[in-house]
């Protein structure tokens, strides 16, 4: 039996939020912020977890970078801080038996803790993948974190999100996933 907070598969959607040129530059991790997204967003098609992207402002803050833009060709805009605000996306979350929200991107104090609050008010159960987010300033990303976890949400990180989509090494994409694994771990290794 499952623990309620336990992540599957076929609960699960994947949200990347407004990773965009114009916002990284200005992050200091935005390399390994970008393996990391683009780590989970392989491993999400691997095991068919559902994946929705935001762009804030897209005209002033440019399109989705590259390396993760390729991943995610549907990346509606928006202006409100929260995702939420995006048509459709809540309501497609719902019609599909998404409860669970794996959130990943930028900035972790601004678009992400709106739409961490927001999907926690509609009822769903939202995971910070801690190693996949950012702010431009440490406290805004830790203060963001340990308001967002009191208020309800679960902190993960990218490779537990895949194993737990899993469920165990005798899942069909376990070679494939841990190849994944293998792929990051060397590139981390590199810088």
């Amino acid at each position: 039996m499952a623990h309620p907070t336990q992540l599957s598969a076929r609960e699960t959607a994947l949200l990347v939020i407004d990773v965009q040129e114009k916002l990284m530059v200005k992050i200091p991790t935005a390399a390994a912020i970008t393996r990391n997204i683009a780590f989970l967003l392989d491993a999400a098609v691997l095991l068919e977890v559902e994946t929705a992207a935001t762009e804030q402002y897209p005209k002033g803050l440019g399109p989705t970078v590259k390396a993760l833009a390729d991943r995610l060709p549907n990346r509606p805009d928006k202006l409100a801080f929260s995702s939420c605000a995006a048509p459709g996306l809540v309501d497609g979350f719902r019609a599909k038996g998404r409860t669970k929200i794996v959130l990943v991107g930028i900035e972790t104090h601004v678009c992400v803790l709106h739409t961490t609050l927001d999907l926690l008010a509609a009822n769903f159960q939202v995971y910070l993948a801690v190693d996949a987010l950012a702010s431009r300033y440490t406290i805004d990303y830790e203060t963001a974190l340990r308001r967002l976890e009191k208020a309800g949400a679960i902190l993960t990180t990218v490779e537990t999100c895949a194993f737990e989509w899993m469920g165990g090494s005798n899942h069909p994409q376990f070679k494939a996933v841990s190849a994944l694994v293998q792929e990051r771990m060397k590139a981390m290794s590199q810088g």
